[in-house]
């Protein structure tokens, strides 16, 4: 297997073939994001994927799943994105799971019959960056849509019956009221969106950044971890929605939460409020041990 730059999948993945389909993002200009500064926005040749798929198939044998990376492979042309679908699912008999990134923009780019005809090829999985639900923090961490663009993404996608992880970003409007309205916004579009999953990570500064320097500069105020909690619990209050897979054990995170809501909200709900009535650091993972 061959794979350029930095390579990351979500930690779902973890057992998954990463089949490198691009390489970069194709808008990489969020203020909190480090991940593809190494590498410009460039579709590999079709020629050089369907190698790299005989390549695994001659190493692995065979795979139940894969991810196409890099961070936005649905930035494809539908006809490639089907031709590389064929190709792995003649390539292992047994797979069963394909997922990928997708970007709001290049999710809006889609037609619902050409997400459609995605879904049915075999591309079952995708993670969406939404970050927030709240229209101005979009606009000032620069994703590049609006909330409502952002929310007909992810509604174009569940109505293309794709299995949805909409991803979030605790701490990501700092301080004070604004993370209480970054908390309610989210969960009011992640209510309107009605995703499978919903991954909550926490802000990590990322050197290089714009983000970064504006922490550097006292532009931005992080969150102690105790607000983060605070900011988690508001998000559960107000999540409506039911049989939502709630994932929060990502190495970001101060407090690792899973759970179903409504199923487990008592209980979601019940853990934060232990950990916040305590304010006892040593339930919580310290800096050391967090991480993107």
């Amino acid at each position: 297997m061959r794979y350029e730059g930095t390579i990351i999948r979500p930690f779902s993945e973890a057992d998954s073939y990463l089949l490198q389909c691009t390489l970069g993002c194709s808008h990489n200009q969020c203020t909190f994001c480090g991940t593809y500064k190494d590498k410009p926005f460039r579709v590999r040749p079709l020629a050089d994927i369907k190698t790299d798929i005989q390549m695994a198939k001659e190493h692995l044998g065979d795979a139940r799943k894969v991810f196409l990376c890099d961070g936005d492979a649905i930035a494809l042309s539908t006809e490639m994105l089907l031709e590389i679908l064929k190709e792995l699912y003649t390539a292992f008999a047994s797979l069963r799971h394909v997922g990928t990134y997708v970007g709001p923009k290049s999710t809006l780019g889609k037609s619902m019959a050409e997400l459609k005809s995605l879904r049915a090829a075999g591309l079952s999985k995708v993670y969406l960056g939404v970050e927030t639900g709240d229209d101005r923090l979009l606009k000032e961490v620069n994703k590049g849509v609006s909330a409502q663009q952002m929310l007909q993404a992810g509604r174009n996608l569940v109505g293309a019956d794709f299995n949805l992880s909409a991803m979030v970003l605790l701490g990501l409007a700092g301080r004070g009221q604004r993370s209480h309205d970054h908390a309610v916004a989210t969960a009011e579009m992640i209510n309107a969106m009605q995703p499978r999953y919903l991954a909550a990570m926490t802000v990590i500064p990322v050197a290089g950044t714009p983000l970064y320097q504006q922490v550097r500069a006292g532009q931005f105020e992080l969150l102690d971890p105790f607000e983060t909690l605070v900011e988690m619990r508001t998000l559960f209050d107000h999540i409506t929605m039911d049989k939502l897979k709630f994932v929060g054990v990502h190495a970001s995170n101060y407090l690792p939460i899973n759970g179903t809501l409504q199923q487990d909200k008592a209980r979601m709900l019940a853990m934060v409020d232990e950990v916040l009535k305590r304010q006892d650091a040593s339930h919580l993972r310290s800096e050391r041990q967090r991480g993107l």
